[in-house]
């Protein structure tokens, strides 16, 4: 599968590129966080929080609402899963990244969705994107063989556990706050996970 360069029209049903904000500070804060051999995801890191951007996002980007500044680092080739939220997310990619994209509207009415419909979009070191709360996304993939760091920006609370279990309909995807999860059985998920990915296991 080809990956696309952001600036393609093909992105802009999946998201925007930032504009107007300055990710020096930021991507300097993260060169302290580690990059492990497989998937690292901390929603909420204090030393990225305490930067003024954080408080930049919160205002421009959510409109007010309360947010977490956390990251997602390490090596990864494979989708695994995909995963939706009720908002917006930004990454602001500190190295290169590979995004597999895909669009909620296209989940199947039994909540399987046919991973041949994605599309992969290289997100360049310093730049910044928000990802629409109907993109269907998950770990960011390796741009080249130095594995990757994403800082991740939701509104606060998202990707905790939950306080209680659903469990029918849409329910059965809620994995954690804010989180609706669809699985490939290729994917090591926990056992409870809903697996729904039809087609491959997409890999960069």
């Amino acid at each position: 599968m080809e990956v696309l360069d952001i600036k393609d029209s093909r992105f802009k049903k999946y998201g925007r590129v930032l504009t107007g904000y300055d990710f020096t500070e930021l991507c300097t804060a993260m060169e302290q966080a580690p990059v492990p051999e497989d998937v690292v995801y901390e929603p909420s890191v204090s030393y990225l929080e305490e930067l003024p951007i954080t408080e930049e996002f919160k205002d421009r980007a959510y409109g007010g609402l309360p947010v977490q500044t956390g990251y997602c680092n390490g090596s990864n080739h494979f989708l695994n899963a995909v995963e939706y939220h009720r908002n917006s997310e930004l990454n602001i990619a500190v190295t290169d990244a590979v995004l597999i994209l895909g669009r909620q509207q296209d989940i199947e009415d039994d909540y399987t969705y046919d991973t041949s419909r994605m599309e992969m979009f290289r997100i360049p070191a310093g730049t910044g994107v928000e990802i629409y709360g109907t993109t269907l996304h998950y770990a960011p993939c390796n741009a080249d063989g130095k594995g990757f760091k994403m800082v991740v920006v939701l509104p606060k609370g998202t990707n905790y556990p939950l306080s209680r279990s659903l469990g029918e309909g849409e329910d059965r995807l809620l994995a954690a706050t804010n989180k609706w999860l669809i699985g490939h059985a290729q994917g090591g998920l926990p056992e409870n996970a809903f697996i729904g990915l039809k087609g491959e296991n997409l890999s960069v």
